[in-house]
């Protein structure tokens, strides 16, 4: 089992606060002999439709001292639960969970938001003070 982020239950707050049941700490994905642990599973359910919508969330700190090192961590991650969330649940939606002060300093930037776009990495923004999510960017 990995160690959890710095930031685990601020974000675990954050998202109950904008409506989201936890319902896996951690997400455990089993392909075959590879076992991945996404940090977060958790539903929402809309009442229009009373189907429930699903994420993912991957938590990062970026507390460390070099932010693109850890981007390139954090991106590999990405990308190796992205594909077995598209085997395994396809109807899961991942997302990269990042402190607001980090998002405002690096993730704002022309070409942190061109890799954004181009990897299809999807970003819930969080206020570590006000344990809330500030953004959802898909």
């Amino acid at each position: 089992m990995p160690e959890r982020d710095v930031y685990h239950q601020v974000v675990i707050r954050a998202l109950q606060k904008d409506g989201w049941e936890i319902t896996h700490d951690p997400l455990t994905l089993r392909l075959g002999d590879a076992r991945l642990y996404v940090d977060l599973g958790a539903e929402k359910l809309i009442e229009a439709t009373k189907q429930g919508r699903y994420i993912a969330v991957e938590i990062k700190s970026f507390t460390g001292a070099s932010f693109f090192a850890e981007l390139h961590t954090a991106l590999g991650q990405f990308l190796s639960y992205h594909t077995a969330l598209a085997l395994l649940a396809p109807d899961r939606v991942l997302y990269l969970a990042v402190p607001l002060d980090t998002y405002e300093a690096y993730f704002t930037t022309a070409f942190v938001q061109t890799i954004l776009d181009k990897a299809t990495i999807n970003l819930m923004v969080y206020s570590v003070l006000e344990e809330e999510v500030v953004l959802w960017r898909p």
